[in-house]
């Protein structure tokens, strides 16, 4: 079995034999008179680059990309524009947030009345029967009042609804609803999951986690070609922004199975790394072995489980109890014993694992799981990663690195959560919490992305919100627990180079570099360079991958 070493060596070979094919190729198209952060250590800044075909052929001045030009050569002058490898999205519900486009717009509902009212108007374009979802509603948004079945009964008499918090770990049905999904005050909590009741028993309307698999009989399952559809409207929406791939950790196989769809019809225009149900491990093992990984467009080979829910429903799992519930210390949305026989299952198959973890209790659990796995296993390049590492104990920090676990954060998450977090953690676990900082100088790989659509797919949203740490209300304009802020040049890494790496892709993507495939993101403002507070306003001038552009144009 080929080791590591041979493994580099080899990855090393073909990657100088792509650089040498490249330079000898003539330019398709030449990029002059850029600002393009390449993404290498050694080569950081440089103004102009050359493709061949997909790839990158050469990088450095204009004098020197100009040379390699060709009476065919197409030459863009780009004006200054600030060119970097393009973003990469480590965690997004892409199918959900797709879907969600077209839903109504909760996230911004400032009162009770203007949530009632946007449901209301959103029910007038249905039709009598048809469900409607989506909504990322936040309950803080109006003071922190949880809404309820009784607030909306009235204006969705015919409309069944089944509206998700901004979490998607809490969903707010309709008496319409709960009667579809035969949710009564006889119904039982499910394992990992919790009907909210009043104090007479009867379902307020809130379920939180496996409660929500409640729904699913209920709910029509939408056609192969509107959930299609959807995904082509949500790529063009990601290629908006900059995004040339994402990973898609859903807890299904309805999405990865339209990708495979739109890959065999040629019919994708940017990047996807397909995670399915932990719990389905040994059918992605035998799909594997049948038919390998998938290409650089559509791969799996890539699994996500979950230990424990969300730090805004109060199921995220903690040693200590929440400061605001002394009863409560979250749920566990798998059993520690079963999550721990999965991980060791799929890890002995050699599949790429990911586990969803909040709480401090829930990423230490985690943390001692892959950890077994690797003593029990041997080692490997297994690349192990934990999505969120939202809340940690200060000793478990050093552990990511220490085992080569990789931290798969949302740092807009911190400037929206950290709103209300003292609430449900106290002042000392903030010290820890979206602890980007303590991690990369801990020499723990970080990775970025958006968890949309939660938060907004946009990854300069996520760069302000690392570097910043403002809260979105306004209210922390030093920044909320400004100890954990990064540099710049350390967020443009996590979504790009360590996304890479995140996806065993680090040989051929995360940066600008000769023989790499040529993804690229344009923008107007030098990210390297302007007030941090500019961030943020930058423009997406355009979006290329594989060498094509997919969304603005590069005429400047």
């Amino acid at each position: 079995m080929i080791n590591r070493r041979e493994m580099l060596a080899g990855m090393g070979a073909m990657l100088a034999s792509r650089r040498l094919l490249a330079a000898e190729r003539p330019l398709d198209v030449a990029y002059m008179n850029a600002k393009v952060w390449t993404g290498q250590r050694d080569v950081p800044l440089a103004n102009a680059f050359g493709l061949s075909g997909n790839r990158v052929a050469v990088v450095g001045d204009n004098e020197r990309v100009r040379k390699l030009t060709s009476r065919g050569t197409r030459i863009v002058d780009l004006k200054g524009a600030f060119v970097m490898p393009g973003f990469m999205d480590n965690h997004t519900h892409f199918l959900r947030a797709s879907f969600g486009l077209s839903s109504p717009e909760l996230r911004t509902a400032k009162t009770k009345q203007e949530f009632v009212d946007r449901i209301a108007q959103s029910a007038k374009a249905l039709r009598p029967g048809q469900w409607l979802q989506g909504g990322n509603w936040d309950e803080q948004m109006w003071g922190g009042e949880l809404p309820s079945r009784q607030w909306i009964d009235a204006v969705t008499p015919n409309t069944p609804v089944a509206v998700v918090r901004l979490d998607q770990h809490v969903a707010l049905l309709n008496s319409l609803a709960l009667q579809l999904a035969r949710i009564d005050r006889n119904t039982p909590d499910p394992e990992g999951g919790l009907i909210v009741r009043d104090e007479k028993g009867e379902p307020t309307g809130l379920i939180k986690d496996k409660a929500k698999d409640l729904l699913k009989a209920a709910i029509p399952t939408p056609s192969d070609a509107d959930i299609d559809a959807a995904i082509g409207v949500g790529s063009a929406h990601a290629l908006s922004k900059g995004v040339t791939q994402v990973h898609v950790t859903e807890l299904d196989w309805v999405t990865h199975e339209s990708l495979r769809r739109l890959r065999k019809a040629n019919k994708i225009g940017m990047r996807f790394y397909s995670f399915v149900p932990l719990e389905d491990w040994r059918k992605l093992d035998a799909l594997v072995e049948a038919e390998g990984r998938g290409d650089d467009w559509v791969r799996w080979g890539a699994l996500k489980g979950l230990v424990d829910g969300s730090l805004g429903s109060r199921t995220a799992m903690f040693h200590e109890p929440y400061a605001d519930d002394p009863s409560n210390h979250g749920i566990y949305r798998t059993p520690p014993e079963k999550l721990r026989e999965l991980i060791l299952g799929a890890d002995a198959a050699g599949l790429h694992i990911t586990v969803h973890a909040i709480g401090d209790e829930g990423n230490d659990q985690v943390l001692g799981m892959f950890e077994e796995a690797i003593a029990k296993n041997g080692a490997r390049d297994r690349r192990f990663r934990i999505e969120h590492a939202q809340h940690l104990l200060a000793s478990d920090v050093p552990r990511f690195a220490k085992m080569n676990i990789i931290a798969s954060m949302q740092p807009y998450h911190a400037i929206d959560d950290g709103r209300w977090a003292i609430k449900p953690l106290g002042p000392e676990r903030l010290h820890t919490a979206w602890a980007v900082r303590s991690l990369l100088d801990a020499k723990a790989k970080v990775t970025f992305g958006s968890d949309w659509p939660v938060a907004p797919i946009d990854p300069l949203l996520g760069i302000g919100a690392a570097v910043l740490r403002q809260t979105i209300d306004g209210a922390n304009p030093s920044g909320w627990v400004p100890e954990q802020k990064i540099t710049v040049q350390e967020a443009l890494t996590a979504y790009t180079t360590t996304n890479a790496y995140a996806g065993y892709q680090e040989d051929r993507l995360g940066l600008i570099a000769p023989g790499y495939l040529a993804d690229l993101t344009i923008l107007d403002t030098d990210l390297t360079s302007c007030a941090p507070e500019q961030i943020t306003r930058a423009k997406v001038l355009s979006t290329l991958v594989d060498g094509r552009l997919r969304f603005g144009t590069d005429k400047t």
